[in-house]
Parts: structure tokens; C-alpha cells; sequence
């Protein structure tokens, strides 16, 4: 199904709408079923022991959360915009509640339109509603400057928060406009479908070292629902403090809930000798040492955990006793047992989990748990397996990370060569942070262009979108959307990767490199900064121009070629070198290949990126293996030298791009389809690819094949 996203020409005019159309239904719903208390208050969930229950059919029984993380924004837009629409929320709902998931939970205050559907669907489903978390956000740039969770301006700002989420769930506020934030009016009571409160943000080490620094000697926090024991940190009395005021604000409306803050593996409870890393070991933050002193809700510890960070999960030999059901050490299965074993009888929850489908990678993991570098059904495979260990080991719920991709997401190894202005506008298939969803937002020829070596799919693309570059090889047809760009030919003859090799030589700025080994002796007037080389499996992938090479440009420590004029495949760091003192052992730098290019024929279709049937060939290529850093507005990396100190690589405007096919018969070494017979090619002589700037997307919502996946294992867990 193909959608529109806008971007942020469209924010005053959401804005000024979203607050027009209200859904009234604080009085006129029926609720789900919940318990009155003996002071009046209503309760539909609470935990007890270690695990959380639901009330219903008069009784208490165990309930294990099923989730998934919902984000706030669609292609095109940054979180801050809130440019999901009501009806959006109810397809999806639906979809995910078809996955067998119970509960949704999200990150922070949410548009109206967020509760209005949740309560509108739920009136449909009342013997099964869908449930939600609600998060709190973290006043993080507040925090970030003054590194000290009890200055009062930070915890100010956040009790509000907290005061705002619970008029928003019970539909009992109006936020005023507040850029990147959520407003309007509330009149939607969600509060019979919310499990539990979430609060918080993954904390930063240092702000919580220094916090406890700071405040050392003041005396821990006692509330009147919640306190903080004699061994707790300064940090997590100010949590206590929070949790106190949420438990607080909310029995004035009525009603109790579980309460929870964020934590994560970097700043648990646990000990990690084998951490490479101080700042992911330096210190604690311990549910253990708060506890709800008042009201039947109850309280439990939630962490996102994932199994390729932080690099603990690799080195040690901890968990070498723990098995998977392949008779393996299971890393992850260990984490999991010890941090529940820690938390004795309190409920621990997992609250983000999971891998991405993404052609980038940006960090290893073990038993093939990485960053990225899977396709669909890899994905689904893993994120089940560790769902079943979050179960089997006792845990109180399972939330994966994530429902929908994310395009404004940022990368650590590819941020340097994004524009972090333009990131929505297109989907860069070597970030492996806009690529964590079950449903995937895919560029919007996903479904338009199928790469299998047939070109009846071009004739139903609009013509204005397609170019026909001519070249004395053949005449390409081009076009792109916010992914790739899509090539197809008629060759002169037959294509057969077996006795042939296909090269499209990528011109976009002055520079790169001009004589490669295989253009065999002839030389190019300007230079190439990327080539396409298609042939036998092992040989198909994106190469880069020495000079133009963001990988050496960027990492001083990233191996380098014996041969200065060869021209290099396309790779990633996914590890920095750890040295002394921020590592405890030095660990060498590490990097993946990711120009790598699937064959229609050798790989899953819809992972394809060319084919070839007879003289046909067909290519899509992902912008980034390009060389750019926004397609949107026609902006690639250049070949400027970094500055010290600048954490972007220079980029620079460009006009289009010039592609220059030839082919290489790999029996007798001749060239074929290059327009010079003499040794100089003009690059010029080549047609320019050109198209508009963009400020609208267009994408393909679509579930993966995860998706599925993940629904027999829901559906196997009671």
C-alpha cells in the first residue's frame, strides 16, 4: 500500500488541524474491566512476585506482556512532528493484535488521536483490547547540560511530563502548542487499557556517576508511595522521587498502575569483568533498591536488552555453562538468567529487543546476532529465539523493538556521511537503525519494480519518472525513488556471468579514479567515484575509488590496500580500536563489506538488487553505495578533506550522475561497448541523469516476512 509523507512543510498546518477535531468519550465509554479498591480507586493490572497480572472475569491470572515498541513518525518526517493520523493507529492496531501481541508500548506523550483510536478500537474488541505502556520521556537535553538528574529545573520538567502523561491518558488535559511536542485536546480515557507506566530514558554513565557524586550526602528518598533503601544511590532516590509523584498524581484520577523506569545493559545492576569498555560498566542503576510502599499496583525493573551490545556479550565466558537447544553458548540466554536471578522475586520485563533488516551492519554479535547485515527471515528467526529465552528463563514480558521502520533514524558508522537535515527524506539501506520494524516502510517502487530480468513493470511507471541515457553500449533506462536507482538495458547480445563481466562506471563529481585495472589499459579524462561490477556471485558488488573512500577517510586505524590504485570494496567499521584508557584491553578495529550485490536468480526476490534473462539486465543501487549523503536534494560526500573536530563529512551540490557501461570478456580480456578506440575516454560524452529535488515521499507499507515469524511464536506463548 503506498503512502505520502510531506516532511516539515507540513508541521504548521498539522499543528493548527490536529487540534480541531476532538472524540468525545471520557463519559460515554464502557471501560475495560478493572477492581475498585477499598479507597476507590480502580485497578485492572498489579504485579505479584515476579510476574504482572491482569484482572478479569472477576479474578486475577498471569499476564505476560507480548509487545512491540511503537515509534511516532512515518517516512519523511522527524519524530517531533507527530504526523501519524488516527487512521493509521487503527490499521495498525488491527495488524498488530493479528501478530498476537497484547500490548503496545510507547516512548511519550502522544497526539489525541493516539487514544481516541485506541479507545475507538478497543470498543470494538472489548473481550480482547489491546493494551498499552505508557512512556515518560527524559528531559534529555536538559539532563545532557547540567549532567545532574536532581537539579531542580530537570526534575521540574519532568514531574510535568509525568502530570501531562496521566491527563493524557485519562483524557482529562489540554496541551498547549509546543514545538516537537504532542498537543490538543485530550478527551479519550485510555486508563483501563494501560498496563503500566514507563518511565525515562536509557541513562548516560556519566550523568548518573556524576549525579551520585553530586549528591552524596543527601539523605535517601522517602515518599509516601515509594522510597528508595539505605544502600540506594543518589541517582535512584531521584527515581523513587519520580515513581513517587506518578503513583501520587495518579490516585487523584482514580486509578493505580504498575510503575517502571527504563534502564538498560549498560548502567544494570549486574557485574561485567570482561567489558571492554569502562563507560559501559562504570556504574549501576538498581530497581532493587526502591520500593513501592503503597498501593496494590505494584512496581517491576524493565531493560532494553540486546544481544550485540555492549561487547561484554562477545568476550565473556561468564555464561559458558548456559546452552541454547543447539547445545551452544547463549550469551544472551546467560544475561537474561542472571538478571533475573538478581531481581529475586520482583518482575523483570524486556522492553526493547531485537535486530534490523538492513544491507549495513553496526556491530557484531554472537551466534550471528549482529547489528544488521540480515534479511527478513533472519530477522524473525532471531528476534523469536530470543523471545523464547525471555520467556523460558521467567521474565515478566517481551517488547520488541520495533513496529514500524524509522527513517530519521541515525547510525553510528554511516551518520558521518548523512545530511542529519534531510534523513527522512530518503531510506539509506546501509543504516541499520531505519530498518528495525516488523512493518516495513520500503522506498515506493518496493512494489513497482520487481528486479527478475523482466521489463513489463517499467511500462506501468509513469514515463515523466523514467530517463533514457544512451551510451554506445546500449540505451539505459532510468529512474529512482527514496531508496535506489533502478537501471534497466537491452544488451547488444546474450549476458552470461560465467564468460562476461558488466561494468557501470558512477561519475558524479570531479575527481576519483580514472584508470582502473579493468577498463584494461584505457583511460578515462575524469575520474569515476564508483563502479558497479556484476559477474559471477562473488564478484557482483559496488566498488569505491580509492580517493573517494569514506571508510579510510574516516578511520585511521581501517586496513589499507597494497595496491594504492585499486580500487576497494565498499566497507563498514563496526568496531572502533579500543585502547587504554577508555577500554580495559586493547581490541582491534573491525569492519564488514557491504557493497556486496544480490543476484535475482542466487538470492531471495525480494532481495534482489539485479538480474539477468538473455540480453536483459536490470539493477537497482542504493543511493548511499552512490556516494550520497542526501538524493533528496542532490547532495553527495565530496571529496573535501575532514576537518579536526567535525563529526560530517564536507558535501556538495551536485548536477546528476553519468553512468558509463562497458563489459569485459573474461576469456580473451577485450573490452566492449566503450566509445573511444582510442586510449582517452571522455566521460562528457556521456549523458547526465538528472531529476527534481524532492520534499514529499513516497513509500510502501508493507509487513515483512518477520512479521509471520514473530506470529507463531506469539501465538505459542499462552
Amino acid at each position: 500500500m503506498k503512502w505520502k509523507g510531506k516532511g516539515l512543510l507540513m508541521l504548521c498546518l498539522m499543528t493548527i488541524l490536529g487540534g480541531c477535531v476532538f472524540y468525545s468519550t471520557t463519559h460515554s465509554m464502557n471501560q475495560a474491566e478493572s477492581k475498585e479498591l477499598e479507597n476507590g480507586a480502580q485497578i485492572k493490572f498489579r504485579t505479584k512476585k515476579d510476574q504482572v497480572e491482569i484482572y478479569k472475569d472477576e479474578r486475577w491470572s498471569p499476564f505476560f506482556v507480548k509487545g512491540v515498541n511503537l515509534g511516532a513518525s512515518l517516512p519523511g518526517h522527524f519524530p517531533g512532528e507527530l504526523s501519524i493520523k488516527k487512521e493509521d493507529y487503527l490499521r495498525w492496531f488491527e495488524m498488530i493484535q493479528e501478530m498476537g501481541a497484547n500490548t503496545i508500548r510507547i516512548y511519550t506523550i502522544l497526539n489525541p488521536e493516539f487514544y481516541q483510536a485506541l479507545v475507538e478500537y478497543n470498543q470494538e474488541n472489548v473481550k480482547n483490547p489491546l493494551f498499552f505502556m505508557q512512556g515518560v520521556w527524559s528531559p534529555v537535553n536538559l539532563l545532557h547540560k547540567t549532567n545532574d538528574a536532581w537539579s531542580p529545573e530537570v526534575t521540574k520538567q519532568f514531574e510535568k511530563e509525568i502530570s501531562d502523561a496521566i491527563g493524557a491518558v485519562n483524557g482529562e488535559i489540554t496541551l498547549p502548542d509546543q514545538p516537537g511536542k504532542a498537543s490538543g485536546k485530550y478527551t479519550a480515557d485510555a486508563s483501563s487499557y494501560l498496563v503500566a507506566w514507563h518511565i525515562g530514558t536509557e541513562w548516560d554513565p556519566e550523568m548518573v556517576e556524576n549525579t551520585n557524586n553530586q549528591h552524596s550526602d543527601d539523605p535517601v528518598f522517602q515518599g509516601d508511595f515509594f522510597k528508595s533503601n539505605k544502600d540506594a544511590s543518589p541517582f535512584e532516590s531521584w527515581l523513587a522521587h519520580l515513581m513517587n509523584h506518578t503513583a501520587k498524581e495518579e490516585e487523584k484520577a482514580g486509578w493505580q498502575h504498575p510503575i517502571t523506569f527504563t534502564n538498560w545493559i549498560t548502567t544494570d545492576p549486574l557485574e561485567h569483568p570482561d567489558e571492554p569498555l569502562v563507560m559501559e560498566d562504570l556504574v549501576s542503576v538498581d530497581a532493587t533498591n526502591i520500593q513501592r510502599i503503597n498501593g496494590e499496583a505494584g512496581y517491576f525493573a524493565s531493560f532494553h536488552a540486546y544481544p550485540y551490545y555492549p561487547d561484554f556479550l562477545r568476550y565473556t565466558d561468564k555464561y559458558k555453562d548456559v546452552k541454547n537447544d543447539k547445545g551452544q553458548m547463549d550469551t544472551y540466554k546467560g544475561y537474561l538468567r542472571e538478571l533475573k536471578n538478581y531481581h529475586r522475586e520482583m518482575p523483570v520485563m524486556i522492553t526493547e529487543f531485537g535486530v534490523p533488516v538492513s544491507r549495513g551492519n553496526a556491530h557484531i554479535g554472537p551466534l550471528g546476532r549482529d547489528q544488521g547485515g540480515h534479511t527478513e527471515v533472519e530477522q524473525g528467526r532471531h528476534i523469536t529465539d530470543m523471545l523464547k529465552h525471555i520467556y523460558r528463563e521467567g521474565h515478566a514480558g517481551a517488547v520488541i523493538f520495533t513496529w514500524q521502520d524509522e527513517w530519521f533514524k541515525k547510525t553510528w558508522n554511516t551518520m558521518a556521511f548523512e545530511n542529519p537535515d534531510r534523513r527522512p527524506f530518503w531510506y539509506n539501506a546501509l543504516s541499520v537503525e531505519m530498518s528495525y520494524g516488523l512493518l516495513g516502510m520500503y522506498p515506493n517502487k518496493h512494489n513497482d519494480l520487481k528486479i527478475d530480468g523482466k521489463l513489463e513493470d517499467w511500462s506501468t511507471i509513469d514515463g515523466s519518472e523514467i530517463r533514457t541515457v544512451s551510451t554506445p553500449l546500449a540505451d539505459l533506462k532510468v529512474t529512482k525513488d527514496e531508496g535506489y536507482v533502478y537501471i534497466s538495458s537491452r544488451l547488444p547480445g546474450d549476458f552470461n556471468p560465467k564468460e562476461n563481466t558488466f561494468y557501470l562506471g558512477v561519475d558524479t563529481l570531479s575527481g576519483g579514479i580514472k584508470n582502473p585495472d579493468f577498463l584494461k589499459g584505457k583511460m578515462l579524462d575524469e575520474g569515476l567515484e564508483t563502479v558497479v561490477r556484476l559477474g559471477n556471485d562473488n564478484e557482483s558488488e559496488v566498488l569505491v575509488a580509492p580517493s573517494y573512500d569514506f571508510h579510510h577517510r574516516l578511520y585511521v586505524h581501517a586496513p589499507k590496500s597494497n595496491q594504492d590504485n585499486a580500487i576497494h570494496s565498499w566497507k563498514l567499521a563496526v568496531s572502533r580500536k579500543l585502547e587504554y584508557p577508555d577500554a580495559k584491553v586493547e581490541l582491534p578495529f573491525e569492519e564488514v563489506v557491504v557493497g556486496h550485490m544480490e543476484r535475482a536468480s542466487l538470492s531471495n526476490d525480494s532481495m534482489a538488487e539485479w538480474a539477468v534473462q538473455g540480453n536483459v539486465i536490470e539493477i537497482k543501487i542504493p543511493w548511499a553505495l552512490l556516494g550520497f549523503s542526501d538524493p533528496s536534494s542532490k547532495q553527495v560526500v565530496s571529496y573535501s578533506p575532514i576537518k579536526k573536530g567535525d563529526i560530517e563529512m564536507p558535501t556538495e551540490k551536485i548536477d546528476g550522475i553519468r553512468f558509463i557501461p562497458w563489459i569485459i570478456d573474461k576469456s580473451s580480456k577485450t573490452v566492449h561497448g566503450l566509445k573511444s578506440e582510442s586510449s582517452l575516454i571522455a566521460i562528457t560524452d556521456y549523458p547526465l541523469y538528472n531529476w527534481d529535488d524532492w520534499q514529499e515521499v513516497e513509500y510502501d507499507e508493507q509487513v515483512k516476512e518477520s512479521y509471520y515469524i514473530v506470529q507463531d511464536a506469539f501465538n505459542d506463548i499462552e
